[in-house]
């Protein structure tokens, strides 16, 4: 198993990062706060254009025919820049052929998001459905009680906007409603779909992470108290490591599942994808707050871009299900 990035996985960063700092740039994207349609068709067209959604489909099928290793790579750049939309999904149904829903998932000019159809609460409650980014989807894929995958357009729901969501650059809905839909490949679809949610997922926060430590070290960097940038002094220096450390396990984590998925018989693919997200989950959260924190007060303002990065680990956090989920699924299979 070899974990060093290849010079065609540097360059595919490479390229990956221009077409974020031309069309996602901070500035870009924080122009569609707290608007309903966060996804631009153009932009998504572009990075459909670009092969981000299509890089795991076989060539044959019209796809780059590359590996989840390399899908890992393109993704934790999608997340330093903290590129909205629903990325995973989307790359994810490009590899499915059982719908005419999927057709356009490819080139990006289909937008697919992701729900788990969700389970009663302990106390019996009905608990709310919440879907992102719905005014943009075309379709949407379901994750069943039974694991099993279905598929919906987007037409056929009903929804209550959110009128302040956690993070204002992932719009949220609450389904009134959610029909069966049509079915979707079988258990071993469904498996190896919730694997790549995991490992993509995992990707997106392990360059959150990795993205909030930069920032935080420039500011440190910069930033003048007593004479002397705060960055000398050790308390902050602690800090600073600290988020390298958990960056670099979180990147780690994620590349040892995406080798794993392209190589299954070097290890167990469920528990290195679940590990990978659940370590770069927390990674992604962890550093967002520390580098609010050494931004000092101005990290608490509307004009220290950190804040989005932990509002939207958060969601992607949440997106996983219950982190302690993920972490009895490492446990019982060791």
């Amino acid at each position: 198993m070899d974990l060093e990035h290849s010079l065609d996985q540097d360059a595919l960063a490479g390229v990956v990062r221009a077409i974020v700092a031309g069309r996602f740039s901070m500035e870009r994207i924080r122009r569609r706060e707290g608007t309903p349609l966060v996804v631009d068709p153009d932009d998504w067209a572009a990075l459909g254009e670009a092969g981000v959604f299509s890089l795991t489909v076989a060539e044959d099928e019209g796809g780059v025919g590359l590996g989840m290793a390399d899908a890992a790579v393109v993704f934790e750049e999608l997340g330093r820049g903290l590129v909205p939309g629903p990325l995973v999904a989307s790359h994810l149904a490009a590899g499915l052929t059982d719908s005419p829903l999927f057709a356009g998932a490819a080139d990006g000019t289909t937008v697919v998001g992701a729900v788990t159809r969700p389970r009663m609460s302990d106390t019996g409650a009905r608990v709310p459905l919440i879907v992102e980014h719905l005014a943009s989807l075309d379709a949407m894929i379901v994750v069943g009680h039974d694991g099993l995958l279905s598929v919906l357009s987007t037409d056929d729901l009903e929804a209550e906007p959110i009128a302040h969501p956690l993070d204002p650059l992932t719009p949220l809905s609450v389904l009134t409603s959610l029909p069966e839909g049509d079915p979707v490949g079988d258990r071993d679809t469904a498996i190896r779909f919730t694997q790549g949610t995991h490992i993509l997922t995992g990707a997106l926060c392990a360059g959150m992470a990795a993205a909030t430590c930069s920032m935080a070290v420039d500011y440190a960097k910069e930033r003048q108290q007593f004479g002397r940038p705060i960055g000398s002094f050790q308390a902050v220096k602690h800090l600073c490591a600290d988020m390298l450390v958990r960056a670099e396990v979180a990147r780690a984590a994620v590349d040892v599942a995406a080798v794993t998925a392209d190589q299954p018989d070097t290890g167990d693919t469920v528990r290195a994808a679940a590990g990978a997200a659940l370590l770069a989950a927390e990674a992604a959260i962890a550093n967002a707050k520390t580098s609010i924190q050494v931004h000092g007060g101005m990290g608490f303002t509307w004009e220290v871009p950190v804040h989005l990065y932990l509002m939207r680990a958060r969601v992607l956090a949440s997106s996983l299900g219950p982190l302690g989920a993920l972490a009895r699924t490492v446990a019982a299979r060791y």
